[in-house]
């Protein structure tokens, strides 16, 4: 499966605010084996009730040259919230490298939009990074108060939908708004990250519904809702 395993350790953490939370890492080797990329996630392995459960994060800052990145914890209920919340400096994590690459889309986004919450932000931002100077539409589930996010307000519109009904308040937002703005651009890129239920809801509505190409669409299930 061509998989690479490290270990990681703890050197800092960080309250952003009461439900989210930042943590700094040694990689273990990891960036001088894999290199890095725009939206890199690695594997987290946690242990649930004496098995292994393991949950993917997107690296924030990594420093290949210092052997260093950051992870950010939404800390939902749950062993990986659990295990953020009580970890300290010096503690370790196992770790996998699998199934996570970026391809440049072509022709580049005249617009982007992208679907996301607190448990994606960082790969949003790495997002919004790696594309440079395309500007976005953002629909985020939840309030950004505090949140380090990197949208530009020069370049990005932020549209916050407070989480309600499971999510289906967000996909009836998504549903109203996005057909309009993807027909007034000429090469939109459309950017999913949710839970997995309402990511692929949404993924079905842009295939099935808006019959928009999977190389102009991208959408990923981020986590589950217990």
């Amino acid at each position: 499966m061509r998989a690479k395993d490290f270990e990681f350790t703890v050197t800092r953490t960080e309250d952003v605010t009461p439900d989210y939370l930042r943590l700094r890492f040694t990689d273990g080797g990891m960036l001088a084996v894999t290199g890095v990329h725009p939206t890199m996630r690695v594997r987290l392995w946690f242990d649930h009730a004496g098995k292994p459960h393991q949950r993917a994060y997107t690296l924030v800052d990594p420093d290949p040259a210092a052997g260093t990145f950051g992870l950010e914890f939404a800390l939902h209920e749950g062993c990986a919230g659990d295990w953020a919340r009580a970890v300290k400096p010096g503690d370790t994590i196992e770790a996998t490298v699998q199934g996570t690459g970026f391809d440049a889309t072509a022709p580049a986004p005249s617009h982007l939009f992208v679907v996301g919450d607190p448990a994606s932000l960082p790969a949003v931002n790495s997002l919004l990074g790696a594309l440079g100077s395309a500007p976005a539409t953002l629909w985020f589930e939840g309030a950004l108060d505090g949140l380090p996010c990197l949208a530009d307000p020069e370049r990005h519109e932020v549209r916050e939908v407070p989480r309600r009904d499971s999510s289906a308040h967000l996909v009836e937002r998504v549903r109203a708004d996005l057909p309009d703005l993807l027909r007034a651009h000429p090469d939109p890129y459309v950017w999913v990250a949710c839970d997995t239920a309402t990511t692929r809801t949404l993924s079905a509505f842009l295939r099935k519904e808006q019959g928009a190409p999977k190389q102009r669409m991208h959408a990923l299930g981020y986590w589950r809702t217990s």
